[in-house]
């Protein structure tokens, strides 16, 4: 069973992780401009995110602006945008119900048992937002580099890979790696408690005393008379 201490930094990086994937969701470098050997000089890059685009110029001015329209999207941008909205969500479900079970807290009173349970299931919470965190990037990665080796696409509308995919993919590893940190405070506890339930009602090993010899019958201390 993981001690205290463990739990604690398992938690303290399944927050971290929380928050890098809020960032993902902010940041618009999703798809960023492609530099090929044709383009030598750019004097502008461009940005692409769930929610908005950004030109970035190389005078340090940078202007965006936020998609007018939700179906005029691709798929994978729409499918990102819900499953990073769920992943915040669940998320924050996830660090409510992993401080309830922790060993540090209150909540639950002395109840192992209850605590192991409710950490389980933040752990398996932590598991899921980093799942819903890993789709969406994994498959905006991939249509970027499916893009970008597509011939019938135009250079000047190749994309590569953004910060923000990079900063996903590391969000959803340390959301899953300490979801499962946690969800292993709960093993072998029904086992335990079992047997420190029948720990004392085993008879394999205990001893009979032997019985005590019959005690005379009682007479009152009356003495016997004899009779002829």
């Amino acid at each position: 069973m993981v001690n205290t201490g463990m739990q604690l930094i398992s938690f303290t990086f399944a927050v971290t992780g929380w928050v890098m994937a809020i960032a993902v969701t902010a940041l618009p470098q999703w798809k960023v401009s492609a530099f090929t050997e044709e383009i030598i000089l750019i004097s502008e890059i461009i940005w692409q995110g769930i929610w908005m685009s950004c030109v970035y110029q190389t005078t340090g001015h940078m202007q965006c602006k936020t998609y007018d329209s939700l179906l005029a999207l691709p798929v994978d941008i729409q499918a990102a945008r819900a499953l990073m909205c769920v992943a915040i969500f669940l998320g924050w479900l996830s660090c409510t119900v992993s401080c309830c079970g922790m060993k540090c807290t209150t909540c639950a009173g002395d109840d192992r048992h209850a605590k192991a349970g409710i950490a389980l299931s933040g752990g398996v919470l932590f598991i899921i937002t980093g799942l819903c965190v890993l789709i969406p990037v994994s498959w905006v990665a991939n249509t970027v580099v499916r893009d970008f080796y597509n011939p019938n696409i135009p250079v000047t509308n190749k994309r590569e890979l953004g910060q923000a995919i990079y900063l996903g993919w590391a969000s959803a590893v340390i959301l899953m790696i300490s979801g499962a940190v946690l969800s292993s405070t709960c093993p072998h506890m029904e086992k335990e408690a079992y047997r420190r339930g029948y720990s004392g009602r085993s008879f394999a090993n205990t001893r009979h005393s032997p019985l005590d010899p019959p005690k005379p019958i009682a007479t009152n201390n009356v003495p016997f008379r004899e009779y002829v």
